[in-house]
């Protein structure tokens, strides 16, 4: 039987179609339950009360979702860490073994990345990210227990199945607490945690390096991380509110205010129904296509990067501890990057996104060039190009800020969330492949593989700003009446059409950030 949430309206009569959903609390947003009158939606906010309410807001999400992602990349390096401690000698490893590993982890992550991004839809977020995040921990901690190749790989495909709903889960906390305008800068506090997260892998690492206990040093690395995670994890059950609808530290006053700031958006808070068209117009529209690619091309540096960063640096002639705290200083240059990043980007006109991914892209273009032609013996020049590889963390974050800015109807939201997701899943099992044991520790084809999968993706980006610069200036034409449409559409209630349930496509209102 065909539901209501299964039917798109017509686009002749998207105006009526959408008023008769204004105020229906069972298709529209989330956000309808705290009105009794649509029309309360559009309410005067005190800006020195919005003020007070943001500094709460940002004291119950960012320090949660930071501590997090510095675990989500801990827990995703504990391999690479693994790795120097010996874990290949003593499981007996031998080929493409390691690479495998490396890989099986974005295979699992890309089976459940669809299937993940649905289940968040039908329960709440924040407790669903978090007891994923407790059952990555159990799986990393039973990671060190492991004796051949066949047991690591399983657990390390079930470890990627349950990391998929991390960053999705992080991009949709952000959309439903924060404007378009200050997403950037809070993905980028967030994803600036990476940097930490290196650094601290870094750290963990090398500390983990002078247990002189029972057990190796990789097997410790896989305890004693897949604990704090675990911890961690019921931390995020207690403390992080699932929206801003039923978040328990906020009045009934600041949870209404906080829905009213996000009016501007026209990208709604949280939708539990399941809309099939939302899931077709995702799969077709051209610009989540665009993030898939840019996502993919991303990809396949970051699965090379993360995996064999450290079997790099080691062999510029530097010793295994040598080399764990290295990654100290990478830590902290990817999290000043990103920082300075999305505060350059808000520094930027509006539509400045697509222009600031390319600009932090040309660093790390000119580092895989260098890694390529410096000589060996400018051991210093060439850990100097390694660090610069960092700087292409600062375009995903602009990317992702893209993805929660641009993408309307809570179902389209999941599911082009998964889109791109599945091609960073791609991308990440694909690049540890370009990096052939033969070729270490240079690492030629791995190293081109980077260069060439940023010069196409500059080519995607670009496509991109034209794309939706184009659709921008084709609404506008509607709208002002040389469309020939306007009578029809500009009548359309742009407050009542924020917590509908609309997508992008279908909401005549709804200006792409680019």
């Amino acid at each position: 039987m065909t539901t209501q949430s299964d039917v798109k309206p017509p686009v002749d009569h998207i105006e009526d179609a959408t008023n008769s959903r204004i105020g229906n609390k069972r298709t529209g947003d989330a956000a309808l339950e705290l009105f009794n009158d649509p029309k309360e939606i559009h309410a005067f906010v005190d800006p020195a009360e919005e003020k007070r309410l943001m500094r709460k807001i940002d004291l119950m999400i960012l320090p949660c979702l930071s501590v997090c992602y510095v675990f989500f990349y801990i827990d995703k390096t504990t391999l690479s860490y693994a790795a120097i401690f010996g874990i290949s000698n003593d499981l007996h490893l031998v080929g493409t073994q390691y690479s495998w590993l490396s890989s099986i982890f974005y295979f699992g992550f890309l089976a459940w990345q669809l299937p993940t991004n649905l289940l968040m839809q039908r329960f709440p977020t924040a407790k669903y990210l978090s007891l994923n995040i407790i059952l990555w921990g159990i799986l990393l901690a039973l990671q060190a227990v492991t004796k051949n190749f066949s047991t690591l790989a399983v657990l390390r495909g079930l470890s990627g199945a349950a990391e998929a709903c991390g960053d999705p889960a992080f991009m949709l906390i952000t959309g439903m607490w924060y404007t378009r305008r200050e997403q950037p800068i809070k993905i980028g506090l967030w994803y600036s945690s990476l940097g930490l997260g290196i650094a601290g892998g870094g750290l963990l690492g090398y500390a983990i390096g002078q247990i002189k206990g029972s057990l190796p040093s990789w097997q410790y690395e896989f305890i004693i991380i897949g604990a704090l995670c675990i911890a961690w994890g019921i931390v995020m059950f207690i403390v992080l509110p699932d929206s801003p609808v039923s978040a328990p530290l906020l009045t009934m006053d600041q949870r209404k205010m906080a829905v009213e700031r996000l009016r501007e958006n026209q990208t709604g808070i949280e939708n539990r129904n399941f809309k099939r068209y939302q899931l077709i117009e995702a799969f077709t529209d051209l610009k989540v296509l665009c993030f898939f690619l840019i996502a993919l091309l991303q990809a396949i540096v970051n699965g090379g990067i993360t995996n064999f960063g450290t079997l790099i640096v080691k062999g510029f002639g530097y010793t295994t501890l040598g080399t764990t705290l290295l990654q100290i200083p990478y830590g902290v240059f990817i999290a000043l990057v990103i920082l300075f990043c999305v505060w350059v980007n808000d520094k930027m006109p509006p539509n400045s996104r697509c222009l600031m991914i390319l600009i932090f892209l040309f660093p790390n273009i000119a580092a895989a060039f260098g890694l390529r032609f410096v000589p060996k013996s400018a051991k210093v020049g060439r850990l100097i190009c390694y660090y610069l590889t960092g700087s292409y963390n600062a375009s995903f974050v602009m990317l992702l800020s893209l993805t929660t800015a641009n993408i309307a109807g809570h179902t389209k939201k999941v599911t082009s969330s998964a889109c791109l997701f599945v091609g960073y899943c791609v991308g990440n099992i694909a690049g540890p492949f370009f990096y052939k044991s033969d070729q270490a520790p240079d690492y030629s084809l791995g190293i081109w593989s980077m260069i060439v999968s940023h010069l196409l993706e500059v080519v995607v980006v670009a496509f991109l700003w034209i794309l939706l610069k184009r659709e921008n200036q084709r609404r506008d034409d509607l709208q002002s009446g040389t469309g020939g449409a306007a009578a029809e559409e500009s009548g359309f209630d742009a407050d009542l059409s924020a917590f509908s349930d609309m997508t992008d496509k279908e909401n005549p209102n709804f200006r792409y950030v680019y």
